[in-house]
């Protein structure tokens, strides 16, 4: 693999992007497969609208569990060895949905297999506190300052190629077997584990020896006072996290609202889903180049305003749908006109926000920072997806749809708005 790209990398880069790319193109077809599971739920297994949120939810809560795995990393001799026991517990699981049954009159009602299905990937949810940490903390070793948002947007501009195809195949599919999704999950999930194989082969030189002095509670304690510590000593980085918490309130409280809105209001099947899926992925895939060289140049507080506005267009525009109810039936596919227009502003969100969610936070710390700074960002994010995803649910049952997409909307201009005055105001360490 002669590419140009390597003409300026030395051998540890070339080697950790080779490796970076092969857990990307999995994590691609996971991360595809998984868009589709939310709807999976309401429409195959006829989960209720709690249920629903608690599936988007068990994706975030786990989080809050990245303050103890930080500390399992950093006390890890074995990083390698550590990573690829959490792949294997995490996955592993998935291979339950193998024994589903195909009957739709199983689901009808509160069914056994609705609690399994969200323990199965709440059990997957739980690697994402130790391979996010563990992803930044490799490649941040593996790739010089210069090349990293480059590196790292090239792979993820691969990912969301892969994951545009599974999109597409897994929503064809599921409408000619509603039940699909009972042998490609555990096929995914088995890929899934190799995927973590493969980037446990990345260098890692530790440059410190770590100082091991107490039981793992208490030295979680002391970093979540560390961690604290951080917040308080760093307004930049502080700032950032409060839009972030308005950004991700907005963002979770919706998230399976509109999944019940397209089942409901706009009773789209899977290929039509998919279809919108994959248009916010051509965008991304387009955008996402430019952004990664973009975002290493500025202060992610203002790369981040993009990000919100663009999250608040995709929202609005979902909303318009209910009053246009106006669309054109192509092959399989339900086109509404206000739908292609969210999901432009959507690819806009998702090119920005992949690159301010994964790396953002290590603009304001060290190099050797970066896993803390990603531990906090992780930990709020566990933090608000709490209450976000319930509260949302509670605002669709009282308020109805329009009422909860207005208050996210406005969530999302308060974020803006407030990383606009941390940017003007407050200076990077």
């Amino acid at each position: 693999m002669n590419f140009r790209l390597f003409k300026n990398l030395n051998k540890q880069e070339v080697k950790s992007f080779k490796l970076h790319v092969s857990f990307s193109v999995i994590d691609g077809l996971i991360r595809g497969a998984l868009i589709l599971n939310e709807f999976v739920f309401v429409k195959s297994l006829n989960g209720s609208s709690y249920q629903l949120s608690f599936l988007f939810q068990s994706s975030v809560i786990v989080l809050l569990l990245s303050i103890v795995f930080n500390e399992l990393i950093f006390r890890s001799k074995n990083k390698r060895k550590l990573l690829r026991k959490a792949g294997f517990l995490t996955h592993l699981p998935m291979l339950a949905l193998l024994f589903f049954p195909r009957n739709p009159e199983i689901y009808a009602v509160d069914s056994i297999y609705h609690y399994i299905f969200l323990f199965v990937f709440f059990s997957y949810y739980l690697s994402y506190p130790i391979t996010l940490p563990a992803i930044n903390l490799f490649l941040k070793n593996a790739y010089s300052k210069d090349n990293f948002g480059k590196l790292y947007s090239i792979s993820t501009s691969i990912r969301q190629v892969l994951q545009m195809l599974i999109i597409f195949l897994f929503g064809w599919l599921l409408d000619i077997d509603n039940y699909a999704f009972t042998y490609i999950m555990p096929v995914l999930g088995v890929l899934g584990f190799i995927s973590i194989i493969m980037l446990t082969h990345i260098d890692y030189i530790q440059k410190t020896i770590p100082n091991i002095t107490g039981g793992i509670i208490s030295s979680s304690i002391d970093s979540v006072k560390k961690l604290f510590k951080i917040l308080k000593t760093n307004k930049a980085y502080f700032d950032y996290e409060v839009g972030f918490m308005f950004y991700g309130f907005a963002f979770m409280s919706t998230k399976a609202v509109i999944i019940l809105f397209y089942y409901e209001v706009l009773v789209l099947n899977y290929s039509s889903v998919a279809f919108y899926q994959n248009v916010y992925n051509i965008v991304a895939i387009l955008i996402i180049p430019f952004f990664g060289k973009l975002i290493g140049k500025i202060d992610p507080r203002k790369f981040t305003i993009y990000a919100f506005l663009a999250m608040a267009g995709y929202i609005l525009f979902i909303a318009i749908s209910e009053f246009d109810p106006l669309y054109y039936e192509i092959w399989n596919f339900k086109i509404y006109a206000s739908l292609i227009i969210s999901t432009i502003f959507y690819g806009l969100f998702v090119s920005t926000m992949t690159l301010s969610w994964n790396i953002g936070s290590s603009y304001f710390g060290s190099d050797e920072e970066a896993g803390d700074y990603q531990s906090i960002h992780l930990f709020l994010t566990g933090i608000r997806g709490v209450f976000a995803p319930v509260i949302g649910i509670v605002l669709y049952e009282l308020f109805g749809f329009t009422w909860t997409f207005a208050i996210a909307i406005l969530m999302l201009i308060v974020a803006s708005y407030y990383m606009r005055w941390s940017y003007k105001n407050r200076r990077v360490l």
